[in-house]
Order: C-alpha cells, then sequence, then structure tokens
C-alpha cells in the first residue's frame, strides 16, 4: 500500500540490464456480481554498471636522454583516460604538452584494457622530479597517479673535481669514505668479490649498483690509462699489486666517480711461487723477524763502525812514526863484472854499473888501441 524500492548492494558487474517495477490493482468498483479487472502498469529503467580500473602500471626504456614510458590501465568499464604531467623539485605539477604517444584499448572480456606510450627527451639541465601517468575514470570519480621518481647517482663526501678522462667536473669520492649503512636512494654501492683485500695472484670482480636511480645508470670502469670498459661489472685477473680502480656512473641528471681500492694482503709473494719447485717454501707473515727496515740500519751502522775504526788506526800510526803497512826493504844488488859474462846484447844489464868503474877494469886486462 506504500512505496517500494529494491536495493543492490553491493554492485556487481552482472547485477547490470533492464529492470521493471510492476504494479497489479484488481478493479471491481464495489460490484461483487461482476469480474474484477486488473489493471497493470510498470516502468522500466536500464542499469550500468562502471567499473574502476583494477591495476595500474607503468614501464619504461631508457638510452641516454631518450626515454620511452608505457602506461597501462586494467579492467575499466567503460576504458580509462590517461594524461602525463611531470613535476619539478619544488613541487609544481604541468600537463607535458605536444607528447608523441600511442593510445591502445583492448576488451578484457567486458571489462576494458587501456594503454599509452609516450616519448620524452629530457633537455640539457632539465630540472624534473618526476614523470607522472594519471588514470581518470570519470563515471567512477576515480584517479589514479603512477610515477616515475627521476634520481641523480649519489655518493658521500663527494668532492666536485676535473678528471681528464671524464671531460666536464665530476663529484669524486672513495668508497673508505661511504657509510654502507646508508640505505639513501641513489647511492652508489660497490661490492667485491672476493673482497676487497685478497691474498697475491686472486682473481677479484667488483660489481656496481646505484637503487633507486632513474633514468638507469651507466657505468664506465677505468684503471691508469687503460681504456674504460662499460658495464656494472668489472672482472680483474691474478690481482698482483694494490691497485684503485675508478667508476663512473651516470644518467641525464648527474654523475659520479668512486674510487675503489683493491689491496694485497701481505708484501712476500714467495709463498705464491711456482709450486714444481722442489721443496715449496711458505713464509709465514706473522713471524717476528726483522724487517727490511731494521736489516738496512743494522748494515749502515755495522759500514760506519768499521770506518771510525779504521780511521783511528791511521791516524795513530802516522803519529807515531810507524808504517805498519809499509812493504819490507830489500837490499839493493850489486852486479860483479867478473861473474857477468859480458854479452853485447846485455844492454839493460851494463846500464846498471857505472860507466867510470867498467872502463877501469878493462884498462887494467886490454891493451889500449
Amino acid at each position: 500500500r506504500d512505496n517500494t524500492s529494491l536495493k543492490i548492494y553491493p554492485t556487481q558487474l552482472s547485477d547490470e540490464g533492464e529492470y521493471k517495477c510492476r504494479i497489479v490493482v484488481w478493479d471491481n468498483t464495489g460490484n461483487s456480481t461482476e469480474l474484477s479487472v486488473p489493471i497493470s502498469k510498470e516502468a522500466r529503467m536500464m542499469l550500468k554498471v562502471n567499473v574502476p580500473p583494477e591495476k595500474v602500471e607503468i614501464t619504461h626504456l631508457t638510452s641516454g636522454r631518450n626515454l620511452s614510458l608505457r602506461c597501462k590501465s586494467e579492467g575499466a568499464k567503460p576504458p580509462a583516460d590517461i594524461l602525463w604531467t611531470k613535476t619539478s623539485p619544488d613541487g609544481v605539477e604541468t600537463e607535458i604538452p605536444d607528447l608523441a604517444k600511442t593510445r591502445e584499448i583492448e576488451p578484457a572480456g567486458e571489462l576494458y584494457d587501456t594503454a599509452e606510450q609516450i616519448f620524452y627527451q629530457l633537455e640539457e639541465n632539465e630540472m624534473i622530479a618526476k614523470i607522472s601517468c594519471v588514470v581518470r575514470h570519470h563515471n567512477t570519480n576515480t584517479t589514479i597517479y603512477k610515477n616515475i621518481t627521476f634520481v641523480s647517482p649519489a655518493i658521500q663526501n663527494a668532492l666536485k673535481v676535473t678528471i681528464q678522462r671524464f671531460a666536464e667536473p665530476v663529484l669524486y669520492s672513495s668508497i673508505e669514505n661511504q657509510d654502507g649503512r646508508d640505505n639513501k636512494a641513489g647511492l652508489v654501492k660497490i661490492s667485491a668479490d672476493p673482497g676487497f683485500k685478497v691474498p697475491y695472484n686472486t682473481s677479484v670482480t667488483l660489481k656496481a649498483a646505484a637503487p633507486g636511480v632513474f633514468p638507469e645508470p651507466r657505468y664506465l670502469w677505468c684503471v691508469g690509462d687503460q681504456t674504460g670498459i662499460a658495464g656494472r661489472e668489472l672482472h680483474i685477473d691474478n690481482l698482483e699489486e694494490d691497485k684503485s680502480y675508478y667508476v663512473l656512473a651516470e644518467n641525464p641528471l648527474g654523475r659520479v666517480v668512486l674510487e675503489v681500492p683493491v689491496h694485497i694482503t701481505t708484501s712476500d709473494y714467495s709463498q705464491w711461487n711456482d709450486s714444481s719447485r722442489d721443496g715449496d717454501v711458505i713464509v709465514d707473515d706473522t713471524t717476528g723477524g726483522l724487517d727490511t727496515g731494521a736489516i738496512i740500519g743494522i748494515v749502515i751502522g755495522a759500514l760506519i763502525a768499521v770506518f771510525f775504526i779504521g780511521f783511528a788506526v791511521w791516524y795513530w800510526t802516522i803519529r807515531d812514526g810507524t808504517h805498519v803497512f809499509s812493504p819490507k826493504k830489500e837490499k839493493p844488488h850489486t852486479i860483479d863484472e867478473e861473474t857477468i859474462p859480458f854479452r853485447s846484447t846485455d844492454k839493460p844489464l851494463l846500464r846498471t854499473i857505472s860507466t867510470q868503474t867498467l872502463e877501469g877494469r878493462r884498462s887494467r886486462r886490454e891493451p889500449s888501441i
């Protein structure tokens, strides 16, 4: 006898369709001898069920300053609309105009998936904090944001320096100045397998990562004057001495250089010599022997002591007039003419005899001519 209504809750997609409300009245106008006449009226209405997007996801590809972003809205009815915005570091959001984009709408049963792909090029020194895919479903008054946040590579305790190999000024630091416990997004992290301190002749693999950095950074490894090696990992074969390696991490928003020292754990390499020798000798670096500096000091001290002792002996010898090291003097030889036959070829021997004495002796034996 009163107004009536039908309540549907919660609404399901299967509830969509045409609904009819029908009213029937039996009219006999109070005359019991006549049959009642049914009088009916009805009202019709169409119920449409709108479904907001169930899922929104964004994927990306990057190449330098060129970005390819794809946003997909799934499970909406009717299809959702998509637009793109960018937000500056100070929080100002603006719609991105004149985008090169493609849109696809695909039915998924009674629902629809909407996908849109854009191509965006970052300008030189462009200050941007994030790009957002904004999914709007007007029929359900639903708005969903999916963001791509831009993060530049970062390091701790950085200095701005100019390194010739990397041309423009970069932020520089060493892994020895990094706090490994800091989980701030964008920090470049280096790991080493088996470690940063290894035995002589050990192979080492260095790995770089920068969680949260977007666009994905490019890595370039350098050591000395060698050509840079691109990639996340650097493999070092048979390390024989302490060396420092440098890794450049850069994306369109920034670039940093991190120094990565790798150390040999011992300076005595004899224990790593070829094992094919007879009787391998392993030197224990923990022994308490003298180091090189101590040995050199002892040798120099001994040489100084020998010098002073020699100088003292020489000095006292000169002072006393004795020649300790003088050679023994021999008696001079006297040549007697009568014991040596005279020969005309013995000129060097005859020169040692006084000419006057020789002539005198000859005059007594031979007549003058």
